[in-house]
């Protein structure tokens, strides 16, 4: 490289690509050349691919929430408590509601159920019950 006028810049420890929001290359410990007659520059180094997304997801599954308790705030038993192999019966209920509330609370279809009946068919209700936060002058606490 030197031979084609090229110098050598020391102290470079990274470079990143950016190729789109999500996605970066990034060269650890890269060796760079400069050319001396322009702002051109040749980079030569181990290419590293990172995708933002999957860095973030990983990240965001670090602070999940935890599954919900066995044990409401007032410290009574929780509609999740039901037990998963109870038969329940589903009438005057959604089929919908009930998968909707068993992904976002994480329970059983016996614990969705419970929910949404003790909570008169009102989703939100019955996933806030079940994940235990409490509205306190309409701020979830």
């Amino acid at each position: 490289m030197e031979k084609l006028g090229m110098k050598v810049i020391t102290g470079v420890n990274c470079v990143t690509i950016k190729k789109s929001k999500t996605v970066t290359f990034v060269l650890s410990k890269p060796d760079v050349f400069k050319s001396s007659h322009s702002e051109t520059y040749v980079i030569i180094g181990e290419i590293k691919f990172e995708d933002l997304n999957t860095e973030l997801q990983t990240q965001a599954e670090q602070f999940k929430a935890p599954g919900p308790s066995r044990v409401n705030s007032m410290g009574e038993p929780s509609v999740a408590a039901v037990q998963d192999d109870e038969e329940v019966d589903e009438t005057g209920v959604d089929k919908k509601d009930v998968e909707l509330v068993m992904m976002q609370a994480s329970v059983s279809r016996s614990g969705a159920v419970e929910a949404l009946k003790a909570a008169d068919g009102d989703i939100v209700s019955a996933i806030m019950e079940l994940t235990n936060y409490v509205l306190e002058g309409g701020v979830v606490s």
